[in-house]
């Protein structure tokens, strides 16, 4: 299936493995749930942010960050959710957004290993597995920003930067 793009819908039945960051402690986990992407976005504005993966170099020292630093930026401008996505289970996210200092919902970090929606619906990034490196933007259920990196290994049209000056 080919990625979504500006002015496509966020398909019906998205949905993520999810385990909410509930405590600081990254060696403690609630039990996963699933998250329904498809009906807590709707009616909102989300930047979506795929990874090839928790804690691997790119995505722990230049692309988590920034979205950190400016997540009060990104909310200024209208964001309600701002959701990260790997192919990592939902413990190995959950204790990602712990260990970069991220309460609550603040940032979701969702897991994409069982709806494969980089695979049907974003991009995959031709490492196996992985997911590609890559952000969209949906506002009320519209596509309104989607960027693939040419090369996964920088951090270019799917970092915070880029996607706050399409805002």
């Amino acid at each position: 299936m080919a990625p979504l793009k500006v002015g496509d819908s966020l398909p019906e039945g998205v949905k993520f493995e999810w385990a909410p960051i509930t405590d600081a402690d990254p060696t403690a986990c609630g039990r996963p749930q699933e998250y329904d992407a498809s009906k807590e976005w709707a009616g909102k504005k989300v930047v979506l942010v795929s990874v090839p993966g928790a804690f691997t170099p790119g995505c722990q020292a230049h692309h988590l960050p920034p979205y950190i630093q400016k997540l009060g930026e990104l909310k200024s401008k209208g964001v309600d959710v701002v959701a990260v996505i790997a192919s990592n289970d939902s413990w190995v996210m959950n204790a990602w957004g712990k260990v970069n200092g991220v309460k609550g919902d603040d940032i979701l970090f969702l897991s994409d290993t069982k709806t494969f929606f980089s695979k049907n619906y974003g991009w995959a990034a031709g490492m196996g597995d992985r997911n590609g490196r890559w952000a969209m933007v949906f506002d009320n259920g519209k596509v309104t920003y989607a960027e693939n990196e040419s090369n996964p290994g920088q951090v270019t049209v799917s970092g915070a930067e880029e996607v706050l000056a399409k805002l």
